[in-house]
C-alpha cells in the first residue's frame, strides 16, 4: 500500500514510463467471444455480507478482508461456496459481528446457508482461506487465516467440521492473510505455508494522514515491521510440525499478502512465490532436500519495473504464452503497474508488463485477487483482476483515484492483452471494493465462473454464459501415491497440434481457494490427441484420443495397476 498524499507529479512520470506500444497486425480482435458474466448472487440465495468493524481510528486490519472459496465440501459433485467473515474487532463500535458462511449448492443451482449445522464458528478476525484434503480422507478441509490466530477445520464427512487447530498443532499467531497447501517434500501429505502480513497489533496503531476532520488514513505498511512466514510439515498422523527455520522459509522476513505454490523450474518439486507489500517479493526454490533457497532477486521477480519494491497483493502462476513453462502475475496498488513475469526456462523471468499491454491500464487502480483463466475457452489464458483501494478516503489525497474500483478482464490476444471487462457483463463496469477472487465451474457446464468477495459489502457470484460455446475438456485428478488432491500434478495436452500445460496449484489469488479441477479451452477442437500427466508421486501417464466437452476423473495409477493409466471416469456437463 502507499501512504496518503502521494505526489501527483509521480503519477504523471509513471504514466509516461508505461506508455503503450502500438498494436501490430498479428493481433486478433478483442472482445468478440460473446461471453457474458451474469451476476446471479441474489437469485442463487447468497445473502451474506462482509463486516469489517471499521472505526475512526483506522486500524489496518479493517481494510484487508475478506476471503472466499469454491469447494465441494460434501462430495456431491457440485461446488459449494465458503465466505470468510472478518467481523468486529476489539475497538469496533455499534458493530454486529456476523459469521462465516458455508453455502451448500442445491440440485437446482441455488445455495443454502449451512454454516451453523457445519459447526464453523468465528474464532478471530477472519481474512482468507485455503482448502484441501490434508489427511487424504477424500474430503476438503479448511484453513482460515485470521488476526490474531488462524484456525484449521477438519471435514468430518457428515456435513460438519471440527476445529482441530490445537490437536493438529496448526495454530499460527499474528496476522495471516493467504495460505497454501502443497506437498513440499513429496511424501504424499499436504504441508501448509502460512503467509504472515505485518508485525502489527492494536497497540502499534498510529495516527496517519492529516489532523483535520475526515483526513485520518490507514497507515502505510512501512509503519510496521516485517514478519517471518511459517511452513508446517504434515506428519501424516493428523499433526503438523513447524519447519520454518530448518527449511529456510523463516530466513527472510516479509509482508506477505498473496502466495502461490507451483513448480517454476520443471524439476517436479513445488516452489513458492510470495507477493509482499512494500518489500521485495520472494521466490522460494525447492531444493528437493527439505530446504528452500530464496532467489527472487536472482530470478528477477523481486521488484517492479522501476527496480524497487511494489505493493504486492495477489498472485497467480500459469503458462500464458504456451511455451510449457509457468509464468507469474502479481497485482499492486495504484501508481504501480501489475507485473507479468514471463518464465525464461533458466530459473529467471522477464518482466513483460509493458510489452503485454498491461502497464498504464492499471496505474490508477489497486489490484487484489487475480487469476489466469481461459474465460472464453479459445485455448489461451486470459487474466482477471479484482480491484479496490485500501484507503476509504483516498479521493481526498489522490486525484482520479477512488476507494471502489471496477475490475479488469484482460483478454489474451496472442502477443498482448486487452482490457475488455465492460464488454462481458455489467459487473465489470461497476465499482467495487474488491479483495478475494475465486474461480470455479460451479454449474459444471465447461466454463469458469467467478466469486468476488468485497470489503464491507456483499459478495458477487458471476455465472459465465457463453464460454462453453467453444470446445473444452476438464480433469479432476485423484492422487494415490501422492496427496489425494494431486496438488503439484502437471497436465499437458495436445489438441489440433497445439500444446497446453496446467498445474494443480496450491494457493493463488488473494485470500482465496479455488476449484481444483483443471479446465482447458480447446477452441474449435472436439478431440484431444494426447494428455500427459506428471503425478506428484513421480509417475507419468498418458491418455490418447479423448472426446471433448466433458470432465474426466483420473486416478493416479497404483503399483498394482499394470496399465499405468489408473482409473478413468467420464462426466457429462450438467
Amino acid at each position: 500500500m502507499k501512504a496518503a498524499g502521494r505526489s501527483i507529479a509521480l503519477a504523471v512520470w509513471s504514466l509516461a514510463l508505461l506508455w503503450l506500444p502500438t498494436p501490430t497486425a498479428t493481433q486478433k480482435a478483442a472482445g468478440t467471444s460473446g461471453v457474458t458474466f451474469t451476476d446471479i448472487t441474489r437469485q442463487s440465495g447468497l445473502s451474506w455480507r462482509h463486516v469489517n468493524g471499521a472505526t475512526e481510528e483506522k486500524y489496518l486490519i479493517e481494510t484487508m478482508g475478506g476471503g472466499g472459496a469454491f469447494l465441494d465440501y460434501n462430495g456431491d459433485g457440485q461446488l459449494d461456496i465458503l465466505l470468510v467473515q472478518s467481523g468486529c474487532h476489539r475497538f469496533s463500535k455499534k458493530c454486529a459481528p456476523g459469521r462465516h458462511a458455508l453455502n451448500r449448492q442445491n440440485s437446482d443451482g441455488t445455495f443454502s446457508d449451512v454454516t451453523q449445522a457445519a459447526g464453523l464458528s468465528l474464532s478471530g478476525y477472519g481474512q482468507g482461506v485455503a482448502a484441501a484434503d490434508y489427511d487424504n480422507d477424500g474430503r476438503p478441509d479448511l484453513y482460515i487465516t485470521q488476526f490474531n490466530r488462524s484456525t484449521l477445520y477438519h471435514n468430518n464427512g457428515d456435513g460438519t467440521f471440527a476445529d482441530v487447530t490445537e490437536k493438529a498443532r496448526a495454530g499460527v499467531s499474528g496476522w495471516s492473510v493467504s495460505a497454501a497447501f502443497f506437498d513440499y517434500n513429496r511424501d504424499g501429505w499436504l504441508d501448509l505455508f502460512v503467509g504472515r502480513y505485518l508485525d502489527w497489533d492494536y497497540d502499534k496503531n498510529a495516527f496517519c494522514g492529516e489532523r483535520r476532520p475526515g483526513y485520518r488514513s490507514y497507515c502505510h505498511p512501512d509503519q510496521f515491521g516485517p514478519i517471518r512466514n511459517v511452513l508446517l510439515r504434515n506428519n501424516g498422523d493428523g499433526t503438523f510440525t513447524d519447519v520454518s527455520t530448518s527449511t529456510g522459509i523463516a530466513a527472510e522476513a516479509g509482508k506477505a499478502l498473496g502466495v502461490v505454490a507451483f513448480d517454476f523450474n520443471g524439476d517436479a518439486w513445488m516452489d513458492l512465490y510470495v507477493a509482499n507489500d512494500a518489500v521485495r517479493n520472494f521466490l522460494f526454490r525447492n531444493n528437493g532436500d527439505g530446504s528452500f533457497t530464496e532467489m527472487g532477486l536472482l530470478a528477477e521477480v523481486a521488484y517492479g519495473l522501476q527496480g524497487k519494491p511494489q505493493s504486492g497483493m495477489g498472485t497467480d502462476a500459469a503458462d500464458y504464452d504456451g511455451d510449457g513453462r509457468p509464468d507469474l502475475f502479481v497485482t499492486n496498488i495504484d501508481f504501480e503497474p501489475n507485473n507479468l513475469y514471463r518464465n525464461n526456462g533458466d530459473e529467471t523471468f522477464t518482466d513483460t508488463t509493458v510489452a503485454a499491454n498491461l502497464g498504464s491500464v492499471a496505474i490508477l487502480y489497486s489490484g487484489f485477487g487475480t487469476r489466469f483463466m481461459d474465460f472464453d475457452n479459445d485455448a489461451d489464458l486470459d487474466i482477471v483482476v479484482l480491484n479496490g483501494h485500501v484507503l476509504d478516503n483516498v479521493h481526498l489525497f489522490r486525484e482520479g483515484v477512488t476507494f471502489a474500483e471496477r475490475p479488469f478482464l484482460f483478454e489474451n490476444l496472442g502477443d498482448r492483452f486487452a482490457e475488455v471487462g465492460a464488454r462481458h457483463g455489467f459487473a465489470f463496469g461497476a465499482a467495487h471494493v474488491g479483495r478475494a477472487l475465486a474461480t470455479g465451474d460451479f454449474d459444471n457446464d465447461g466454463d469458469l465462473d467467478l466469486l468476488w468477495v468485497l470489503n464491507g459489502g456483499a459478495p458477487i457470484l458471476l455465472r459465465n454464459e457463453g464460454g462453453n460455446r467453444n470446445s473444452w475438456i476438464g480433469f479432476a485428478l485423484v492422487g494415490t501415491a501422492g496427496n489425494r488432491d494431486a496438488i503439484g500434478a502437471r497436465v499437458t495436452l495436445t489438441a489440433g497440434g497445439r500444446r497446453q500445460m496446467r498445474e494443480v496449484l496450491g494457493g493463488a489469488s488473494y485470500a482465496a481457494a479455488h476449484d481444483l479441477r483443471l479446465l482447458f479451452g480447446l477452441g474449435t477442437k472436439e478431440t484431444v490427441e494426447k494428455v500427459e500427466i506428471r503425478w506428484p508421486g513421480g509417475v507419468t501417464t498418458e491418455l490418447q484420443n479423448l472426446s471433448a466437452r466433458r470432465y474426466y476423473r483420473l486416478e493416479e495409477p497404483r503399483k498394482s495397476d499394470s496399465s499405468g493409466l489408473g482409473k478413468k471416469q467420464e462426466k457429462e456437463p450438467r
